[in-house]
């Protein structure tokens, strides 16, 4: 398992040249607030429960949606080719592990399309006041289906202090074989409609 720094890249066919379906995972913690104490936990303090929603992007080679179908989210589950699928949605980001997960199976993606854009973005943050310095421990992982066997690991670890979307890292094309790329670009996008502009 490779552990990547922002703008690193990584070949996942060329070194595993069976590989057919991927599992992106995503991940993302609530900072713990402060104390509390027992007030705060006769009242429900502590972790404001924060809403991330991961989605995918499916894009041309110019970098723009194919179709208007081609962002996976949890309103849109499954992409119109039907490659890439996405597993629901996680309203709290507790416990250990992926908190969403999109599956790919890179034999099916169309020819049209050459790069998967991983985003995560913080549902109706401007109304909860919410912004990704209010998360910890986010990473993006891509991991063969087949076997289980984790390729590409990237911890989202800068501050990212008033952002609310983040672009994570992407899957492209490249001269045949599938390549994952580490981003880490935040963004004060405040939801999925205003980040698709970039796209359109």
């Amino acid at each position: 398992m490779i552990n990547l720094q922002k703008g690193q890249k990584i070949d996942l066919t060329k070194t595993n040249p069976n590989l057919s379906k991927i599992m992106v995972g995503l991940g993302w913690d609530p900072v713990k607030s402060g104390g509390g104490g027992f007030l705060g936990g006769l009242f429900g303090g502590g972790s404001p429960n924060i809403d991330c929603d991961a989605s995918v992007y499916l894009l041309n080679a110019n970098g723009k949606l194919a179709k208007d179908k081609n962002l996976v989210y949890f309103g849109n589950k499954t992409s119109p080719c039907a490659s890439v699928r996405h597993a629901g949605d996680n309203v709290t980001g507790q416990g250990d592990g992926d908190d969403e997960q999109i599956f790919i199976d890179l034999t099916q993606v169309p020819a049209d399309v050459h790069r998967l854009v991983f985003v995560v973005n913080i549902y109706d943050c401007v109304a909860r006041k919410q912004h990704f310095g209010m998360i910890q421990n986010a990473f993006i992982r891509v991991v063969n289906s087949a076997n289980g066997q984790e390729l590409c690991k990237f911890n989202l670890s800068e501050g990212y202090e008033g952002k609310t979307s983040l672009i994570t890292g992407e899957v492209y094309r490249h001269n045949g074989e599938w390549k994952f790329a580490a981003i880490g670009e935040a963004t004060t996008d405040p939801g999925l409609k205003s980040l698709t502009q970039r796209y359109l």
